[in-house]
Formats: C-alpha cells, structure tokens, sequence
C-alpha cells in the first residue's frame, strides 16, 4: 500500500474484497484503518455480535471543536450469483470512461473518492472535522449503522450533520421511502395427500396473507399522488422468498416466506403492518385453529429503515446545495442510512457519484466523470471546513 492513491486505485482494492452480506467485511475495514492511519488519522471501530464485521469511524481535522459533517458509506454489497456479467464481478474493469465491478456504484465508490482525498484533508487547516463512517449490512436493513450512531459522542463533540454518498448522479436529495423487512412463519398440520382433511396445508395459509398484502399493495397504489415527488408515488411490497413443505404427498406443515413495504415519509408504517398482522391473527389464525388447535402465525421484523423526512431550515440540505450548486432537491425511492442519523437528531442528506440504475445489476459501473464529480463536491466540502 502506498501513501497516495487515486480513487481509481482505491476502488481497485475496495471492489477486490468480497463484502456481499452474507460474509465478513473485516478485511476491508482494516485495510482502510491501515491506509488511514499511514496519514495519521485514528479508527474506531464497532463490532456487531458475532465480531465478525464492523463499522469504521475516523475524524479528519480538529475533533476537539467538535461538530462537523460525517461522510457516511455502506462496504457491503448484493449477491451476484444468477448475474451474466461480462468480468469478474470483483476485478475492477475500465472500459470506456466506466469502472465495472460490484459495488462500484453502491457504493464502494463514494467510498473510495473520500480516502482518497485523505491526504489533502489532513494537510488543510481544518476549522470544522470531517467524519468518516463506513458501516456493515446496510443492504440488508442498514443493520451496521445503529451501533456506529450509538458510539458517537454526545454533547459539543457530536457531528453535526451527516451526508450519505448513496449514487444519486450528484443531485440532493433530502426525502426517500422507509423499508421495513419481515419474515412469516406459518405452521400447519402434515398427512397425507390422499387425505388432505386431515392436515393443515401451511404453505395455502401463507398464500392467503401473501394475497392480503397483494391486495393491500393494489389499494396504496391506486392513492399514489404524483405530485408528491417519488417514483412510483406510492408505498410499494415486495415478497422476497418463499419456502415450505417436505414432498409431493405430503400436505406441507410449515411455510416461511420475507416480505417488505416501502412506505412513504409520513406514511403510517406502523398502521400497514398492523393491517397485515390483524388479518392474519383475527381472520385466518381462528379458520386454521379451528382444524387444528396448534396452527400458528408468527411475523417477526427483520429489517428497519425509517424514512428520510424533509426538514425545514435543514443545514444538511443548505450545506449540500450550496457545494453542489443545485437550485432543488429531489426524492428517492431506495432507503439509505439518512433516516437513522435523522432519528438520531443529525440532520442528512443523500448526495453522491454514480447511477442507482447501475446498482444490484451484472456489470455494475460507475463513470469516470462521476468519480471526478464526487472529488470536486468533496474538495468544496473541504474548502467550506477550513
């Protein structure tokens, strides 16, 4: 590792540790705690519960004026098995002006143009710190994130606000939908297919709750109000897995299957999930019970992400109109860590380099000029901090 590297190279580096989810992203963490302290700059480094990943916080400039900007990243990054890609999704690639590979956009990127820029941070006279805080399972409902939130200090020493460098091709955006992750269990009663009445077939349960939600996800998109910014302008569902069931002949005792909502800012969320929870205790629990004593619904949440809120006055959102030179901002559909820092009282903003359009896809790229565009919002980010 050299002392001065280009956010090309870094990329190179960061794209190369295969950080999907689902494994250990401690190898790229302390890289980058290496790299940063070969500028002299400390990490602090926050563990979930098995210690086999971590964020990383570091201050850049005078931590003990307290306040300034964090600059907030996800290492993780999606899956690409069932993915046509063209070259190893983990060996960057340049070809034609676009760096290829997973995570280039989302957002290893963002990520690489900042510790980049770690040398020329250090050498400025900062008035106001920089903050890096790179998290852990953020795709898999920004799970990293509130143990770095929790480790922050209290009192003048805290950040001030934070920007969320998720691609957004440079616009602001200081609104995006919420995500709320959950997993259904239902548990039925095996027999056999030849006598079907005397079981209790679960994966037919699961199917009338998963026809609620569709029915739901029809009735909110039929109030969808254009005006209010977001594409598509309504709260949106997924049901992402499904699995139950043990032979052709068999009625399936048990099914599980994931599902989510989107809701929009100011959406009731607590409200949806309760209609889909009520239907599934009140209406169908009592049918099911009524063949079988022991059938049971059990819905627990897997993933949460507020909402990114509009704030009047935000200074997260005057700061980065001001150094991007925008005249509006704009609203996200995707969920992004902003609206933890919002709960937590440090006003956010999504702004970063590269195309969503690109992420979770074979091929995955971001653009030479969106890499330089990043550098030049951080470089006015620095000029604004000293």
């Amino acid at each position: 590792m050299t002392q001065t590297l280009s956010a090309t190279a870094i990329l190179r580096t960061l794209v190369g540790f295969d950080t999907v989810s689902a494994k250990s992203n401690l190898a790229l963490i302390e890289w980058v705690a290496e790299y940063l302290a070969l500028h002299g700059v400390a990490s602090r480094l926050t563990h979930d519960a098995t210690r086999s990943k971590a964020n990383l916080f570091a201050t850049i400039g005078p931590a003990e004026t307290g306040g300034g900007v964090i600059l907030s990243g996800h290492t993780d990054v999606v899956p690409v098995e069932d993915q046509p890609w063209d070259s190893d999704p983990f060996t960057l690639v340049e070809k034609e002006d676009k760096l290829y590979g997973r995570g280039a956009a989302d957002m290893k990127g963002f990520i690489a143009i900042a510790l980049s820029l770690v040398p020329e941070l250090v050498a400025r006279p900062l008035a106001r710190p920089l903050h890096l805080a790179f998290s852990f399972d953020e795709e898999v409902g920004c799970l990293g994130v509130p143990h770095l939130i929790a480790d922050l200090p209290q009192g003048p020493a805290r950040p001030r606000l934070a920007i969320i460098g998720e691609p957004t091709s440079m616009q602001v955006a200081n609104a995006h939908k919420g995500v709320q992750g959950f997993t259904t269990a239902v548990t039925g009663r095996a027999a056999h297919s030849s006598a079907p009445e005397r079981g209790l077939n679960a994966i037919l349960a699961a199917a009338e709750i998963i026809q609620f939600i569709d029915a739901l996800a029809a009735e909110l998109r039929d109030k969808g109000d254009p005006a209010n910014g977001f594409e598509p302008p309504y709260t949106t569902f997924n049901i992402g897995t499904i699995g139950g069931g043990v032979a052709l002949n068999v009625v399936a005792p048990q099914c599980d299957f994931t599902w989510s909502f989107r809701p929009l800012p100011g959406e009731d969320a607590e409200a949806i999930r309760r209609r889909i929870e009520d239907f599934a205790d009140h209406e169908l629990l009592p049918r099911l019970r009524s063949s079988h004593a022991e059938a049971a619904v059990a819905t627990r949440r897997t993933a949460y992400i507020p909402c990114l809120v509009p704030q009047k006055d935000s200074p997260a959102e005057a700061l980065a109109l001001q150094l991007t030179g925008a005249n509006g901002t704009t609203s996200i559909a995707f969920g992004t860590e902003g609206g933890l820092f919002q709960e937590a009282g440090i006003p956010a903003i999504v702004c970063g380099p590269g195309s969503i359009d690109q992420a979770h896809q074979a091929n995955e790229f971001i653009a030479l000029e969106q890499i330089a565009a990043g550098a030049q919002f951080l470089r006015r980010l620095a000029d604004w901090a000293s």
